[in-house]
């Protein structure tokens, strides 16, 4: 096959200027007036910036380099019969073993206290005979705040800026059309991201690297740190195209989504893996550690340093990594971090439950299970979610009360009101419980509505436990009915599998002001219920209020402070001015008595350390207008979602990463786009799942 150079002549700007105007920045060196990219001209040290480098994501070494381009005066060529386009290429099944355009990843993170910094690496190559476009669909957690994306190609280091989402895909299409190469990084979800390289020439490699920071989970003692690999499928009620599709390897299209994943059938492997590395300094003694998802290799240096790899031997990306390791309990206490920088103030308040709420006992429950039956909970994962409910039922006390529904197309429950926990209503629910089976589809709306419709006892705390993998394309659907039907409820997500929509399950627990855990494939069901039972036999430390003695406080979040319950901390990120050498004093009702504490700050002399405390800030400011425009519609929402991100250079859904390499243009007119296929998640079914049609 033939490919034609017809596109239109890029340089640089350094000694040339031709007729159709390439533009070429440096990582300092960028203009932006009313969404158009203005070139400027060198000299002989570097480019000048007219607008602040932190703000356009220009920071780094400088031997990184940022090329922008735009769109030349010519027209776009028309593409002949005999060139390539997308999803013409169709890679063959060669023992069992399927090429993909994504070769490896390898990730580095790096634990300082309660703040993770990650570094990914995807290695993208061209095993074919024709130029290709790589487009991979994968998972970050929810509340990765992604402040720095570098496209790779040799010795040659080319930092992206963000950019308005709608902006990024226009210059990355031109950048494609005219055969350079570039990067792009999308936001679908706030834990789901779509990498496109375009025009990876044969033979060739491309690496990009990914940055983020994130804060880790803590309950009862022990810090989680979890890396997800692999995007579980997604049901998108009938009628959706705004959703994630779920269709088999080479079967582009059959879901009628936006945005798809290919997954590769059942007798189908793929030739990438996964490295990771994990470095941990506590800070304090670290007493043990686990990771019951992966197989790992494991050193210390000292009691409060640890360095964790995972395994050669398990190394396939079709689950959530998750490392959870205890520290010292009798140093943990609530803390306030702060960083200050040209920007202000930035702080983030670390809240334990005080030891008194163990002591009290508590009130009757009102406890509904919703279970999850959809196809993709088909197997394993209903079972884990059967034998949790399971226990949960043998944990009631005769003053409770409970409910039992099922959802998949529709959903089912045991009467129209709860049920006194007695003896012979616990045997009517466990027999209706064993009967229940994983099929259809997950009209997780159909749950919530009848979880939270029937009458509350306000003699009574409700709590509802939902337990799914959460594989759905209408998360905003879901949180905007929660928030619009709540009431006296609280909200209890289990998400049960390998590799969770955790952005959901969450999201379902801070809008539902409760808690969260997971269950995976390897863990023990009974067990997670017992830890969730234990938890709420102590009363939460509710309608908190907080003294911020010197500090002036702006732009607090979460704006409405949750409740804190017993073996669980919550996190207060927020903007101050004034002395941060203070002590804050924290006030709360618990069981209808008052409890306090107080929180001293970090000294003067570590206050400036924590780096990372503007970048969580901003996302978590991102997070709360994002919640909000779930069930309040306002394009002012999504204007002030732009204008942090674009000024904190972070992914958003508004937002995006953009590299171009303009020094050459590759060879040949078209390119073919391969999508990466992945495999399904661990315990998950195919069949169940995955559209084939």
């Amino acid at each position: 096959m033939k490919f034609q150079n017809r596109c239109s002549i890029w340089s640089l700007t350094c000694a040339f200027a031709f007729s159709g105007i390439l533009i070429l920045l440096l990582a300092s060196c960028m203009v932006r007036k009313n969404s158009t990219i203005t070139p400027l001209f060198p000299g002989s040290s570097g480019f000048r910036d007219a607008e602040s480098p932190r703000a356009l994501g220009a920071s780094g070494p400088s031997s990184d380099e940022i090329w922008i381009v735009a769109r030349g005066n010519e027209p776009a060529s028309t593409k002949s019969e005999d060139s390539p386009g997308p999803g013409a290429l169709i890679a063959t099944l060669q023992d069992k073993q399927i090429p993909m355009p994504l070769k490896h990843t390898d990730v580095k993170a790096s634990i300082s206290g309660h703040i993770s910094t990650v570094e990914v690496i995807q290695e993208f190559h061209n095993p074919y005979d024709q130029k290709i476009e790589a487009v991979y669909v994968f998972p970050l957690p929810h509340n990765a705040a992604i402040n720095e994306f570098i496209m790779i190609i040799g010795e040659r280091r080319i930092r992206g800026i963000i950019r308005e989402r709608n902006e990024a895909e226009r210059i990355y299409l031109e950048a494609r059309r005219q055969g350079y190469v570039a990067a792009l990084l999308t936001e679908e979800r706030p834990n789901v991201f779509t990498q496109s390289v375009a025009n990876i020439e044969p033979g060739k490699e491309i690496h990009i690297n990914i940055k983020y920071f994130h804060a880790l989970e803590y309950a009862d003692g022990w810090y989680e740190f979890v890396f997800p690999m692999v995007v579980g499928p997604r049901f998108n009620p009938p009628g959706t195209s705004d959703g994630i599709g779920a269709v088999a390897r080479g079967n582009s299209g059959a879901s009628e989504q936006n945005k798809e994943i290919q997954y590769l059938r059942p007798r189908e492997r793929i030739t990438r893996d996964i490295s990771l590395q994990v470095n941990i300094d506590a800070g304090v003694p670290i007493e043990e550690f686990e990771c019951r998802s992966h197989e790992i290799t494991s050193h210390s240096t000292a009691p409060d340093h640890l360095f964790v790899t995972l395994s050669p031997a398990d190394n396939l990306p079709n689950k959530d990594f998750v490392l959870r390791y205890r520290v010292a309990g009798d140093r943990i206490k609530s803390s306030l971090l702060t960083h200050h920088d040209e920007r202000g103030g930035f702080f983030n308040l670390i809240l334990y439950p005080p030891r008194d709420l163990t002591r009290l006992a508590r009130q009757p429950l009102e406890m509904v299970f919703v279970i999850d039956c959809s196809g993709s909970m088909s197997g394993l994962p209903i079972e884990q979610a059967k034998a949790a409910v399971e226990r949960g039922l043998r944990l009631l006390q005769p003053d409770d009360s409970f409910q039992l529904i099922s959802f998949s197309m529709t959903a089912s429950q045991l009467g129209r009101a709860t049920l006194p926990a007695t003896p012979r209503n616990v045997e009517h629910a466990s027999d209706y419980l064993r009967s229940l089976q994983g099929e259809g589809g997950t009209m997780m709306i159909e749950g919530i509505k009848a979880a939270l419709e029937f009458p509350h006892d306000p003699h009574r705390l409700r709590f509802v436990c939902f337990l799914t993998d959460g594989y759905i394309g209408n998360e905003a659907e879901i949180l905007s009915e929660i928030h619009n039907r709540l009431g006296a409820s609280r909200i209890f997500g289990f998400g049960i599998g390998s590799a969770v929509n955790r952005y959901l399950i969450d999201s379902m627990g801070v809008a539902g002001r409760g808690a969260v855990a997971y269950l995976g494939p390897h863990n023990d069901a009974a067990q997670i219920m017992e830890d969730f039972f234990s938890r709420i036999s102590h009363p939460a430390m509710t309608d908190l209020q907080i003294d911020w003695a010197g500090l002036q406080v702006a732009e607090v979040f979460p704006r409405s402070l949750p409740d804190l319950f017993a073996g669980r901390r919550i996190i207060i990120s927020g903007r101050f001015t004034g002395t941060h050498e203070t002590t804050l004093h924290v006030t709360g009702i618990a069981d209808g008595q008052p409890l306090g504490l107080e929180v001293p700050t970090r000294s003067s002399d570590q206050a400036d350390t924590y780096e990372g405390l503007p970048t969580v800030w901003a996302r978590m400011k991102i997070a709360d207008l994002a919640a909000q425009a779930s069930y309040q519609p306002d394009s002012d929402l999504i204007w002030k979602i732009k204008r942090i991100a674009l000024d904190y250079n972070l992914m958003s859904a508004f937002t995006a990463f953009i590299a171009v390499d303009s020094t050459a243009q590759t060879d040949g007119r078209g390119s073919t786009t391969i999508p990466v296929a992945v495999p399904v998640p661990e315990g998950v079914k195919y069949d169940t799942t995955v559209n084939e049609h």
